[in-house]
């Protein structure tokens, strides 16, 4: 039997429906699992078409930019969410942070998916990996001039790095990276030192910053890895082909801690009905067959060892990554927020 719904709940179950421009579902269908994805439309309705197929599950997904994290914590233990997706470790943490994530038990993920992109108590596990890269300007970027993040702060840098908000969890993470793995006194210093050698204050996206160094105003900076991929092959908007051509991709700090990266990320709710069929969704995810479509469809790096990456990506080379569990570079994200935020990075 259901507990009684107090009013109060009702009316945050409400505002928060109004708000996502959607009807909050009562309570979960029988037999189905149920998915709250902020990862997109195109790159998940395949896979979980593949899913539905070997396995005889009926899914049902809610697609959304954003407020997934506030729907979970008015729904209560009525949602009907079995299982969260994410684009990036930093929404999964916001829904740990709120407790609203369950640990699991799985041979299958513990095997497929390395220690450091996986929570150590099983509450969320990645699925595919991104760097946080550099782009070069390919001639107005000598090779070895730019090689680690450090470098991005220094003098011969001055005018020449374009970047988005500070504020945006791509670049959060990155900055509590650096808190990681050299300590607060030195990622402040490094981070007034980037934001001196800006060009222009932080705005746009990832491509944006590619279509600025393509255009002049700087000659570096930062981006995740897939988006390259994405430019280089954009049949709808072919100038972001232009773009892409005019710039290297350069994966930082090869010689010493490896470059950062981040993952997008499942996780199975604390109140979830369907459990079972919700872990076998996230092993799915985690298989071999998958992994090689996440990486056919997103240029992104699989998880899991041995499957072949897209040829674009593995015409970039390969890289060391960052092996700091991703758990405690997520721990520094509060700090990295304030730190941002003292040093007015985007003003």
């Amino acid at each position: 039997m259901h507990k009684k719904t107090s009013p109060t709940f009702l009316t945050l179950l409400a505002l928060t429906a109004s708000l996502l421009g959607s009807t909050v579902p009562a309570s979960a269908d029988e037999g189905t699992l149920n998915i709250y994805s902020y990862r997109q439309a195109f790159l998940i309705k395949p896979l979980i078409k593949a899913f539905e197929d070997e396995t005889n599950i009926s899914v049902k997904i809610i697609f959304s930019k954003k407020g997934l994290l506030q729907r979970l914590i008015a729904e209560g233990e009525n949602s009907p969410a079995d299982v969260i997706l994410t684009a990036d470790i930093n929404r999964m943490a916001e829904f740990e942070t709120e407790g609203l994530l369950q640990s699991v038990d799985s041979d299958i993920l513990r095997s497929n998916i390395p220690a450091q992109y996986r929570d150590p108590d099983g509450r969320w596990f990645g699925l595919t990996m991104r760097a946080r890269a550099v782009y070069a300007h390919k001639t107005r970027v000598a090779s070895g001039e730019l090689t680690t993040y450090e470098d991005l702060a220094k003098p011969h840098m001055k005018g020449r790095v374009c970047t988005r908000s500070g504020k945006h969890p791509y670049n959060i993470s990155l900055l509590a990276s650096v808190i990681a793995a050299r300590g607060s006194e030195h990622a402040e210093t490094w981070l007034r030192g980037l934001k001196d050698n800006l060009a222009r204050r932080p705005q746009g996206n990832d491509r944006a910053q590619v279509k600025a160094i393509y255009q002049g105003e700087c000659d570096v900076s930062l981006g995740n890895s897939y988006y390259f991929g994405k430019m280089l092959t954009n049949e709808k908007k072919p100038e972001q082909k232009q773009w892409a051509a005019a710039v290297n991709i350069v994966f930082p700090n090869q010689g010493d801690r490896g470059t950062h990266v981040n993952v997008s990320a499942a996780g199975i709710v604390k109140s979830s009905k369907h459990v079972k069929q919700a872990q076998q969704l996230l092993e799915f995810l985690a298989s071999p067959k998958t992994q090689a479509l996440f990486a056919a469809v997103n240029f992104e790096y699989p998880l899991k060892s041995g499957v072949k990456l897209h040829p674009i990506v593995s015409s970039w080379g390969s890289f060391k990554a960052d092996d700091t569990n991703l758990s405690k570079i997520v721990e520094n994200h509060d700090e990295a927020t304030r730190m941002m935020d003292r040093v007015k990075f985007d003003h």
